[in-house]
């Protein structure tokens, strides 16, 4: 299994990497700058100490030397400490300040050099004691800075707080400078290579190029060649094109960024940019490099199709700067571009020009060969059984992505370890395979008269399918509730189909109604049941009609694009979708005629089908066939 995508360290940076080297530890800066910190710190200081002294001075007051004679007189006085002329003391009782300024115990004052009183001999009479320590205890200059110290740190950590809670709501967040984020290292030897790709060999030839160029870019600059500016990895999703790319890095043994495009957009215009620029930087530090845009398509679509609202400017500008680093590499720089998206059609013309995106890759559902070799690597470190046949699993399995095969191999062994199985068996991947095309079984018990109706149901698609020349073979019928379905019918091609006829259409629509077919035949009704089967010859009646000029009245012409960018929805003339609808309907109406005919001349064999459904629930393909009285040759017995 392939080791999964590093994760992100910062959500300002939208990239991540692999291989890299850890960057130097920047220099941190202060928020604001230091003048503005020195400034607030000085103002705080300031007003901390004025708050200090305000205190301090309410705490002893400096009477008169006149009332402190009184005091002495009085022989409220307890203690008392001299130094030179100042005088700190204490009283007995607590005394009126002069002036009606409140009550004193501790009381400092100044002895007046002029003064001829016999101070010690008064002071002896009344039994004062004269201490050779300070009365009124000073803080220390440690505690008067911590004191001071602490209003201003709070404040600095509540302007710190209040400046990023303003620049997040402000989107000002994103635009704040942080270091770039430690590159994830992976251990050697974990990092995907081609090993690790199965199933699109003609794809790897196609990215053989940039690796060796990675590898050998001097042999490359001397025949004067030039490496594409970008390749871009064009298919549906589940392909691997992401794993192709890690792929690419690996096999080449250079440093990895990846990012989704979706990752640099913000509401304030102009970041996307910005992190496109450190993105390009970054890569450029450790040069060669490869760097990977996942979903190009959310920022690459056509420039000038919309009014002028912020995030459709963003959306711009972070691609016109896509465009500006692209066309300003050189070879010597050693940067390769992948990028990859399921919506190649809708891309802006300056991405796939020479020079930047200029080498397109197709990577497309694997064939039979590809499946098997996919399924061998995905379950390496799944214990397989001795009657596990993968290339059997493979040929029921056309059209199925690289994902699908993985989640289906996933799903086996998820089903054996809840057997508490040691091994992955057959029987499991044949259960995970219904599970991924049918859906998971309801435990839904339905009443008699309808699960009969559900069995003529799914004998109508079937039998049509064994009737039409050049169908796909029915696999598997079953009246067992499934996903969103009361009962399945799976038909699947012998071997992967590339180009479709009109007559292998048409006959996938009279497959497709054949249980509302059989219900209106056998019950002269119409039920709910045919939801999904109107959705799918919908769509084929459409294609045949609008998109493969399946019809001599409309032409052979395009009349129903791919992508709805069309003013008002309208894709061609409303005299031209007109008649698209009209011969949709003769379409469709001619195959409901046909299989309604085929199932009354065939109506033993209908009987026959629904009977061994309802006595059976499911019945495989073999049993199937047999049921209806119809000899066919299992190509998956005579194909090797």
């Amino acid at each position: 299994m392939s080791t999964p995508a590093p994760p992100r360290q910062t959500p300002d940076k939208p990239w991540r990497s692999e291989g890299a080297p850890p960057p130097p530890s920047p220099r941190k800066r202060m928020p604001g700058g230091w003048g503005g910190l020195i400034l607030t710190a000085l103002v705080v200081y300031l007003l901390a100490n004025l708050v200090l002294s305000f205190f301090s001075e309410g705490d002893e007051p400096t009477i008169s030397y006149t009332e402190f004679s009184r005091q002495v007189d009085a022989g409220n006085v307890s203690k008392i400490y001299s130094k030179g002329d100042a005088i700190q003391g204490q009283l007995k009782k607590e005394a009126d300040v002069p002036g009606g300024k409140g009550d004193y115990t501790k009381f400092t004052t100044q002895r007046p050099a002029f003064a001829d009183d016999d101070l010690w001999a008064q002071l002896t009479a009344k039994k004062v004691t004269v201490t050779a320590k300070p009365v009124v205890q000073q803080r220390s200059f440690l505690s008067n800075l911590l004191i001071a110290l602490a209003p201003m740190l709070l404040l600095i950590a509540l302007w710190i707080l209040v400046a990023r809670r303003m620049g997040a709501a402000m989107g000002g967040g994103a635009l704040r400078r942080k270091p770039p984020p430690k590159p994830v290292e992976v251990e050697a030897g974990k990092r995907t290579t081609f090993a690790d790709v199965a199933g699109i060999d003609e794809v790897e030839g196609e990215l053989n190029d940039v690796v060796d160029f990675l590898k050998h870019p001097d042999a490359y600059r001397k025949m004067g060649a030039r490496m594409p500016g970008g390749v871009l990895l064009a298919g549906p999703p589940g392909t691997g094109k992401t794993l192709l790319a890690r792929a690419v890095a690996g096999e080449a043994g250079v440093p990895f960024f990846s990012a989704s495009a979706s990752e640099f957009i913000e509401m304030i215009v102009g970041v996307g940019a910005g992190r496109v620029r450190e993105l390009f930087a970054e890569a450029r530090k450790v040069a060669p490099a490869i760097i990977f845009i996942d979903e190009i398509d959310t920022i690459g679509r056509v420039r000038g199709g919309g009014g002028g609202l912020g995030g459709h400017d963003e959306r711009e500008q972070t691609l016109n700067q896509i465009l500006t680093e692209m066309d300003g590499f050189s070879g010597s720089e050693g940067v390769v571009v992948l990028a990859a998206t399921n919506r190649a059609d809708v891309l802006d013309p300056a991405l796939t020009r020479p020079g930047r995106f200029d080498r397109v890759v197709q990577v497309s559902p694997p064939d039979r060969a590809g499946r098997e070799a996919i399924l061998r690597i995905h379950t390496r470190e799944i214990p397989l059984s001795g009657d596990v046949d993968l290339a059997r699993i493979a040929r029921t399995t056309p059209g199925m992505t690289g994902a699908e095969l993985a989640n289906l191999a996933n799903e086996a062994a998820l089903n054996a370890v809840k057997h508490h199985q040691s091994e992955v068996t057959q029987q499991d991947l044949s259960s995970a395979l219904e599970k991924v095309q049918l859906g998971a079984e309801r435990p839904l018990v339905m009443p008699y008269e309808e699960r009969r109706r559900t069995a003529y149901h799914e004998s109508g698609h079937a039998l049509l399918g064994m009737l039409q020349p050049g169908a796909d073979p029915v696999r598997k019928v079953t009246i067992v509730p499934r996903g969103r379905a009361l009962g399945v019918t799976l038909s699947t091609p012998d071997a992967d189909r590339y180009a479709y006829t009109e007559e292998y259409l048409r006959g996938r629509i009279i497959g497709a109604l054949g249980g509302m077919a059989a219900e209106h035949v056998v019950f002269s009704v119409i039920t709910t049941g045919a939801e999904s089967d109107l959705e799918q010859v919908t769509s084929l009646a459409r294609g045949m009609v609008g998109r493969w000029g399946m019809s001599e009245r409309v032409g052979r012409l395009t009349a129903i694009p791919m992508d709805s960018q069309q003013p008002y929805g309208l894709s061609a003339a409303p005299r031209t979708l007109d008649t698209v609808d009209d011969e949709m309907r003769r379409i469709v109406d001619e195959c409901y005629e046909s299989a309604c005919r085929q199932l009354r001349d065939n109506r033993d064999r209908l009987d026959a089908l629904a009977a061994a459904l309802l006595e059976n629930e499911t019945l495989e393909q073999e049993a199937a066939y047999q049921a209806a009285g119809i000899n066919r040759l299992s190509k998956d017995d005579s194909s090797g």
